[in-house]
């Protein structure tokens, strides 16, 4: 959270947070979600506006997910995703500057331009991408497990995927693998509903996706995505399951996108009124600024404070990303194996 003037209300209300509650991380989960929802609103503007290329999935509505998630983890612990993972990416605390800026192909993005929407990666914040391809991450992600094992660093492993990749035969592999050898990972479904466009009810014959990991032994919970401290709860106690040396485990995350699978998604399987009452009743960044008022942690002067710091940063990305130089040729034969 920006740092404010000792002496404004909002931050003498933000210290009232009763530390044995667990709520005193409140105000910065608040924020670290708006951060994700208003800078991935930009970025549907900028695309919008031809700024943006190729493909780009929005991760709004589903923000509690990661921002509970990377609560619960400790230094060292790694995150590998899927292509909807701008999100992710900011969780792991990477420069939004850095990742507005690869998504409009610039020199100073992440990947330098070359990765865009979808390839993104960081070795020093931990995070492993970013991948185009369904399911992929989660046998990646299994190696990384593998690797800690092996070192013997006590890092744990979150491969997130989404309900349709977990329909994928390579996810089974990587959970009898895991289960074999007692890897650290914990295996993160976000389950959206949707897939790319068919509900979970009619592709998968098993819908309760925490429940497939019961051939192999590997334990599964439900989880409610669209509350951030139940995540964060349900997140500390599989990580500890995994650094124990117990194995895998499977976090379902029940939680929704509002917009279609990607940007040139119209979503017509679903309704405009099924929509709007998940806003209405389920929205994560509602639910937990309700909270924050009715547990007293802060005021309305305070959460709009985190609003104008939030934007203020969003502003900031995507000026450094419409600023900053276009990636020399050269730089496509950097990066390869040859």
């Amino acid at each position: 959270m920006a740092a404010a003037s000792a002496n404004k209300p909002a931050k003498a209300a933000r210290q009232k947070a009763p530390s044995q509650s667990g709520l005193e991380s409140l105000p910065h989960l608040y924020r670290e979600m708006l951060l994700i929802r208003r800078f991935e609103e930009r970025a549907g503007q900028m695309y919008g506006m031809g700024l943006i290329g190729g493909f780009c999935h929005l991760y709004i509505g589903q923000e509690a997910v990661v921002v509970g998630m990377k609560a619960a983890s400790q230094e060292g612990d790694q995150m590998i995703t899927a292509y909807r993972d701008h999100g992710h990416m900011l969780a792991m605390g990477l420069d939004p500057k850095g990742v507005m800026a690869e998504l409009t192909g610039r020199a100073g993005g992440l990947s330098r331009g070359k990765g865009g929407s979808m390839h993104m990666f960081s070795v020093e914040k931990n995070f492993y991408g970013g991948h185009g391809i369904v399911g992929a991450q989660v046998s990646l992600g299994t190696g990384l497990a593998f690797a800690n094992l092996y070192r013997g660093n006590g890092a744990v492993a979150m491969a997130y995927f989404g309900d349709g990749a977990s329909n994928q035969g390579q996810v089974y592999e990587s959970f009898n693998m895991a289960e074999l050898w007692r890897l650290p990972i914990v295996y993160v479904i976000e389950n959206n509903h949707y897939a790319m466009g068919t509900s979970v009810e009619r592709s998968s014959a098993m819908p309760d996706l925490h429940r497939r990991g019961e051939s192999f032994a590997i334990p599964g919970r439900k989880v409610d995505g669209m509350d951030v401290l139940t995540v964060r709860d349900a997140a500390s106690e599989a990580l500890e399951h995994c650094r124990s040396g117990k194995g895998p485990i499977i976090l379902e995350m029940m939680t929704y996108r509002y917009r279609g699978h990607s940007m040139s998604d119209p979503a017509k399987y679903r309704t405009t009124e099924e929509v709007q009452k998940v806003r209405a009743e389920q929205d994560p960044i509602d639910r937990a600024r309700a909270r924050l008022l009715t547990e007293g942690l802060i005021d309305e002067a305070g959460l709009k404070e985190i609003d104008r710091d939030v934007k203020a940063i969003v502003a900031e990305a995507a000026e450094f990303a419409q600023s900053s130089p276009e990636p020399d040729p050269a730089e496509l034969f950097t990066d390869i194996l040859r």
